[in-house]
Parts: C-alpha cells; structure tokens; sequence
C-alpha cells in the first residue's frame, strides 16, 4: 500500500507539472547529450592514434638541388650518400628499432603526390626534380623517433628527418579540443538543468504543501513525504539521458560508421556499438543530477 502510495504520488506530480517535467527532460537531453559527444569524441581519438600510431613512419628526405640544410651543401644526394643511408638503416646501431624500409624516389614521390592531389590545380605544375627523394622507416616503437632523428638528422645527403607522428598530433589536438568544448558546454547545461530541476522540485514542493502537511500529522515518514518529489525529477532526468543516450548512438551509427566510415575506408573509426558502453555512464549522471539537486532543495523548502 505504502508502494502504491508512493507511485500514485509520483504519477499525480508528473501530471501536475508537465510543462516543468518537459523542461527538465529537454535540458537533461541537451546537457547529457554534450557529455556523450564529449565521450565519443575521446573514443574517437583514441581509437584513430592506435590505428594510425602503428602505421605512421619516419621519413628521411634527401638533398635536392634547392635544399638549403648544411648536410645538402654539396647538392643533391649522390648513390654513395644514399648507400651509406641504407648501411646505417641496416647497422646494429638502428636496426633494432626499425621493422622495415623503404627506398622512395623522385618519380615515386610525384606519383604519390598526384594521388594524393588529385583535384588540386598546382597538381600539373609539379616535377619529379621538385620533389625529394625519401627512405621511408615504419618503427618498432615511433616513441623512439628520436633515435633516428638523431641517427640521420646530421648525414651528409639528408635534408630533414620528419616524424608523421607530429602531423598527426596536431589533428588530435583540434579533436581534443573540441572534446574539451562539448565538455564545457555540456557543464553549462548541468548547471541549467541543476537549476531547473530545482525549481521544479521547489514549485512541486509548495503546490502540494497542504498534502504533506496532512501527512506528517498522520506520521509519514520523512522518506515517505520526500520520495515522490525526488523520484519526479529522476524519472524525468532518466528519460532525457534515454534520448541523450539514443541521440549519441545514432550519431555514431549513421554519421560515423555509415558515412564517415564508408567515405574514408582507410580510417579507423569507432562503431555505434562502442558507443552503448556510454549509455550506463549518462544514465547514472542523470540519476545523480536530478537525485542531489532534488534532496538538496527538499531539505530547504520541505521541512519535515
């Protein structure tokens, strides 16, 4: 009966106040929505550095005739320069670090650029000579990139050592970035919904006092009076998590994996799947949101 009770409560408050009840299910939505954009976004980042992280290299590019590093003062890389290049790849000294290599030359490379520029206007105006010569390195560990930085940064023939590793950093700084923005907005929005929620309770509160007024003359207990005000706000921040939840899912579902994942074949990118292991997270938060903020207003403005 007390169960009953209790529910019929919850119910008659839910109907009393939807106007209030929608607010708090909108705000809760938007605000749980930014936390699990935030998520994903993190999954996202991380699972592209461990994709990319095992296939990035290190490449050594070699003297042209318009380089300008001391080690190219006497031109463009000649065969013996490139021989001792391959002889220290090979060395016991290197070898340890590095799983394979490959010899890329000036035709190859303009090759590789017109792959990758192909919609580009400069694409025609570019010759083989313009572009360098390049040993690509795939590391055992590209953490020690230093060691062929320092390896070959200073050998006669080498222009420069450049690390893909640092290209690719800068990309997930952007997307860490907007990591951090979905976060701080999404903090806004639980500051709103903390505040709505409380209102709501607040307004609950004052718009049934002659009910728990009644109900501490009989002896309620103080659970038994508080319980259904609090138990509004949770239902109601339990369905905005749900949305925010199945929001985040559809997102990775069909922008993430049917689109981007279809568009870009060669990048790793997370499934709608990983993203239901977000689902718990938003919807706990949501209980302890309304939960709190919910007691925290009772114990002032319901005195029992």
């Amino acid at each position: 009966m007390r169960l009953a009770f209790i529910l019929g409560e919850i119910g008659g408050g839910l109907r009393r106040n939807v106007s209030m009840v929608v607010s708090v299910i909108l705000v809760t939505f938007v605000s749980l929505t930014f936390v699990g954009t935030a998520g994903m976004l993190q999954m996202q980042i991380n699972q592209m550095k461990g994709y990319w992280y095992d296939k990035v290299q290190v490449a050594v590019f070699l003297c042209v005739d318009t380089s300008t590093s001391p080690t190219c003062a006497s031109g463009p890389a000649t065969d013996e320069q490139k021989k001792n290049i391959e002889t220290l790849l090979d060395s016991a000294a290197v070898k340890p670090y590095v799983t394979s290599w490959a010899y890329e030359s000036q035709p190859d490379a303009l090759n590789h650029f017109k792959e990758q520029f192909a919609n580009s206007p400069i694409v025609d105006s570019v010759t083989a000579d313009q572009l360098p010569a390049s040993f690509r390195i795939n590391m055992v560990n590209p953490e020690k990139y230093e060691i062929i930085n320092e390896t070959f940064s200073a050998t006669p023939g080498v222009e420069t050592v450049i690390d893909q590793r640092q290209l690719l950093e800068r990309l997930f700084s952007v997307m860490n970035i907007a990591s951090l923005v979905a976060v701080g907005i999404a903090g806004l929005m639980i500051v709103c919904a903390i505040l709505l929620i409380a209102t709501t309770i607040k307004l609950s509160a004052f718009s049934r006092r002659r009910e728990t007024g009644i109900m501490r003359l009989v002896g309620a207990s103080k659970a038994v009076i508080q319980l259904p005000f609090v138990m509004e706000g949770v239902v109601a921040a339990v369905i905005g998590a749900m949305l925010a939840s199945g929001t985040v899912w559809a997102v990775a579902k069909f922008f993430i994996q049917d689109y981007l994942a279809d568009q870009y074949k060669d990048t790793a990118f997370i499934s709608a799947n990983q993203v239901l292991i977000l689902t718990p997270g938003l919807i706990v938060l949501g209980i302890l949101l309304a939960g709190v903020s919910s007691l925290l207003t009772l114990r002032k403005y319901l005195k029992v």
